[in-house]
């Protein structure tokens, strides 16, 4: 028996719940809280090393957004939702949700900052961009609609996979353009990485480089399907996965070099040879997800099932309790939100913790609510 023939097997067979993106969501939900806290309490100048850097350019940069957006992939694969239809639906849905949540998390507290402290450049100035600006949630609508006019179409795999590598090239060669006008900015900055002289604008997570992530992770959960051996899978891929992405990181941090370079725009204005690497971290650390999961108690596996089914809810509730307590609570209580790192740690755990109970319950009631009908 040839060694493909011993890893994959001719039908989808492969077709349940994954515990190694199972557990790669559930590891992302429990950092988001320190990532985002570390950002918000440390001086800029402080991120540049320590603790504050681990979390802000290496958990925070190519160990976290990929992981969501390549799982996000897969799931397009496992779901039993997958009509272009439900993915037309799933990505407006997407849509309404990252401007509410724009709303929770920067419009209402930022107003009520300003009402308490009366500091324009700290709670108005920024609000437009905060508001309107592209991030993760917006890129998953978008994408979510993308994928739905590709299932449509009935676009090839091979077609689709060559043109997000063409549009991770075009969108690095356009990368920094200024529109010289910010409301056009804005606008397309959901597409290609836009800036302003001021800093101002927000273009996180543009589509021309990062859908290149969820295509990668929408075909591999399509070879997934089809292992029946995915301890020898993973022992082939991750081990290469991880030692070249080991080599990569340690010359990018050492030499400050691409999405570990100065400024947050060199990560999320990602470059082709970055966003490939990120990719390649994913699966070298699926690999050692699949392998934690197979010594993991069966309880333990399925409270991180749970916990991964609740990404979309924690990501919201964790992002507007961060925003509160560090940008109007502390600082209106302390006239800053510079913390230290112990006290920042400590903030981020509870936050984690509460973020997960909150969404925990409201899944739960949602269910039962759901029965009651």
């Amino acid at each position: 028996m040839t060694l493909k023939k011993r890893i994959f097997d001719e039908k989808r067979i492969n077709t349940g719940r994954q515990t190694e993106v199972d557990f790669a969501k559930a590891v992302i939900i429990f950092l988001l809280a320190f990532i985002h806290c570390i950002i918000e309490c440390t001086p800029e100048e402080n991120l540049t090393s320590g603790i504050p850097y681990l979390f802000d350019s290496v958990i925070g940069g190519p160990l976290a957004a990929p992981m969501f957006i390549f799982s996000m992939g897969v799931g397009m694969v496992y779901t039993k939702k997958g009509s272009p239809k439900d993915f037309a639906v799933r990505g407006i849905k997407l849509g309404l949700i990252s401007y509410v949540l724009n709303i929770c998390r920067f419009l209402i507290p930022y107003l009520i900052g300003y009402a308490v402290t009366g500091e324009h450049e700290k709670y108005i100035q920024p609000l437009v961009y905060k508001v309107l600006g592209c991030d993760v949630l917006q890129f998953a609508s978008i994408s979510m609609l993308i994928m739905a006019l590709v299932l449509y179409l009935k676009i090839p795999d091979i077609i689709l996979i060559i043109g997000s590598v063409l549009l991770s090239f075009l969108g690095t060669y356009l990368n920094g353009t200024d529109l010289g006008n910010n409301p056009l900015n804005i606008i397309f900055g959901y597409f290609i990485g836009t800036e302003d002289q001021a800093g101002n604008i927000i273009s996180d997570f543009p589509i021309l480089n990062w859908f290149i992530v969820l295509v990668s992770g929408y075909i591999f959960g399509k070879i997934l399907m089809h292992v029946k051996n995915k301890n020898m899978f993973y022992i082939l891929i991750s081990p290469l996965c991880i030692a070249v992405t080991t080599a990569y990181f340690i010359f990018g941090i050492v030499n400050t070099r691409g999405m570990f370079g100065e400024g947050q725009n060199c990560y999320y204005h990602i470059r082709t040879d970055d966003v490939l690497i990120t990719i390649t971290a994913v699966l070298g650390v699926f690999g050692l997800y699949h392998l934690a999961a197979k010594i993991m108690p069966e309880a333990v596996l399925k409270i991180i099932g749970e916990v991964s089914k609740a990404i979309n809810s924690v990501y919201c509730i964790h992002w507007v309790i961060v925003v509160i307590v560090t940008n109007v609570v502390i600082y209106v209580i302390r006239g800053t939100q510079e913390l230290s790192v112990p006290v920042t740690l400590i903030l981020s755990f509870a936050i984690s913790i509460v973020s997960i109970a909150i969404a925990y319950y409201w899944r739960k009631f949602k269910y039962h609510k759901k029965r009651s009908r």
